[in-house]
């Protein structure tokens, strides 16, 4: 599998919003030229291509930030919408729906978005959803790389999976990107804004030892709730986490 980083395509150092006329010009249906031509490239080499994300036109003039899957044979696997866009910088419009897709003989895996990974809901749900990798694309600019850091490794650890997080390099971006496994270590990565890859080994055995065993061997917050627990109101969602169905995974 290929993850490039967040607008790859898209990047030229301004800010979105000062650009916005000319994303809109760029942007295209995900039924247009650039992903097929994506398409092609991840048939012609074999591989899963994840093409961080492109500038997607919606419906009704929305423009959609959106992280597209494309299979070995070229197909157009899974998309997702950002859903928290970098406001009030970026101009997209929020998407409103959670994906996860599934990889033979790799397992199931999440998308998510830059500003995304700052709000654990996401990566809650995408956990609670069955995904046991989670894909984090990036356009970091900013001098908050070190606490996206933080945060990437905190959302491996607490949710027990592995975390993605690929940022764009110099100079247009900060750099430093990582696979974190599910007890929050450092398998590979890059630690400055140097352009490069890396390349690590996605592991869903590692995940689900962790949550069967424990983070160090104590830890399991997906077998927390017992039969006969009372729901936990959550006010911030007007809803609540149901004891029942928190074990799913």
């Amino acid at each position: 599998m290929l993850v490039w980083p967040e607008l790859h395509l898209f990047a030229d150092g301004v800010p979105d919003r000062a650009r916005e006329a000319r994303l809109r010009a760029a942007a295209q249906p995900l039924d247009g030229p650039l992903i097929a031509g994506l398409a092609a490239i991840s048939r012609r080499l074999g591989v899963w291509l994840i093409p961080g994300s492109v500038c997607e036109r919606g419906p009704e003039g929305a423009l959609f930030n959106t992280s597209v899957v494309l299979s070995p044979d070229g197909d157009l696997t899974a998309s997702y919408r950002k859903i928290f866009p970098w406001r009030p910088t970026e101009p997209y419009t929020p998407g409103d729906r959670l994906c996860v897709f599934d990889i033979a003989g790799v397992g199931r895996l999440g998308l998510c978005i830059c500003f995304d990974s700052w709000f654990p809901e996401i990566s809650r749900n995408l956990a609670w959803l069955g995904a046991e990798t989670i894909i984090n694309p990036v356009k970091t600019t900013t001098p908050d790389r070190p606490q996206e850091m933080v945060i990437a490794r905190a959302n491996a650890i607490t949710q027990q999976v592995n975390f993605l997080t690929v940022n764009v390099a110099g100079p247009v971006g900060v750099g430093v990107s990582a696979l974190f496994g599910p007890e929050g270590e450092r398998i590979s990565g890059i630690d400055d804004d140097r352009p490069g890859s890396f390349e690590a080994v996605l592991s869903s055995d590692r995940v689900h030892r962790t949550r069967r065993e424990g983070t160090a061997g104590v830890t399991r917050p997906w077998d927390f709730f017992r039969p006969g627990d009372s729901p936990v109101d959550l006010p911030a969602y007007r809803g609540t986490i149901d004891p029942a169905s928190w074990n799913r995974i």
